[in-house]
């Protein structure tokens, strides 16, 4: 494949995991920088035994995984599954409106950063934590689509990637300085007001966009808690999560950052945002983090 590559364009490659000589997982990164921007789908039967295999694929760039066909799964409807799959990956690009946006200055005075994202996020995540020194204080909060049994395998790899602890949020936690907060599979996180600083809530009521959890409730309860010392985050994912919840921000004063066209897997929840006017700046990752952090350093209150 990788010999094909060299003077073949393709647009989506598929790979397993699991395979003589060389593995998936070891193979990837050389996939994506021969596939010269194709989408990589993971296709292997390890990515339903582990949340590990499944959120390293994806941390390490993979657009997306599918469990490959065992005996009864899908009742015969993998080709239909797997050709949805395809279908998703290719239009989300093909019908993209780019909006351009000015970049703007380095956040000042932001209290509390809150990040939603969905298919492709999590390599997003890992290049814009990447770019965020250890001395970043101001607390991060994170909404990831991704199902209830591989949050706690997510937290830890965010903890490695932005060299701070990291934890799957629990009702009334508490948001500190220097830390990393998931939201966890099966509820939503919001933030309330707590007398010596803030808290986080769990919710379960039905969110505009239909997710569980959605990007929508976490930042309109940052909007109202934080106001304009709020800074969020949008990153690659299909669909509009996350769009209503920015006007509230906007709305309050809060900086909006989007991921560009170029380096997400899905242009859907970014460009949603960017298309209703709504982002400050559309960036890649790296380059979000490195404007973040410039913003924050030291800062430890809440």
């Amino acid at each position: 494949a990788l010999e094909y590559l060299k003077s073949h364009s393709v647009d989506i490659i598929l790979l397993d995991i699991e395979m003589p000589g060389i593995d998936g997982l070891t193979a990837l990164p050389d996939m994506i920088a021969a596939g010269r921007g194709a989408k990589v789908l993971i296709v292997s039967s390890a990515a339903e035994r582990g949340a590990a295999v499944t959120v390293q694929a994806l941390a390490l760039g993979a657009a997306d995984t599918l469990v490959k066909p065992g005996i009864g799964a899908f009742g015969g409807r993998f080709a239909e599954v797997l050709e949805e799959r395809l279908s998703r990956l290719l239009e989300s690009h093909a019908h993209a409106e780019v909006h351009h946006a000015v970049p703007v200055a380095p956040p000042v005075d932001c209290d509390l950063v809150a990040i939603g994202a969905s298919t492709g996020g999590i390599h997003a995540l890992s290049q814009l934590l990447r770019a965020i020194p250890a001395s970043f204080q101001v607390p991060i909060l994170v909404t990831q689509h991704l199902p209830p049994s591989f949050m706690s395998y997510f937290a830890t790899q965010l903890a490695v990637l932005g060299s701070r602890p990291c934890e799957v949020a629990a009702d009334r936690m508490r948001i500190r300085p220097g830390r990393i907060i998931v939201a966890p599979g099966d509820a939503h996180m919001r933030v309330v007001r707590m007398s010596d600083g803030a808290a986080v809530r769990l919710t379960h009521d039905k969110a505009t966009s239909g997710c569980m959890p959605s990007v929508d409730p976490m930042f309109e309860s940052v909007a109202e808690v934080f106001g304009s010392r709020a800074l969020a985050v949008v990153l690659s994912g299909m669909g509009r999560d996350g769009c209503e919840g920015t006007r509230d921000l906007v709305e309050a004063g809060a900086r909006v950052l989007v991921q560009d066209k170029a380096s997400s897997v899905v242009w859907g929840m970014p460009g949603a945002v960017a298309n209703a006017g709504r982002a400050s700046a559309v960036l890649p990752p790296d380059e979000i983090g490195r404007l973040i952090a410039r913003g924050g350093i030291g800062r430890a209150h809440v």
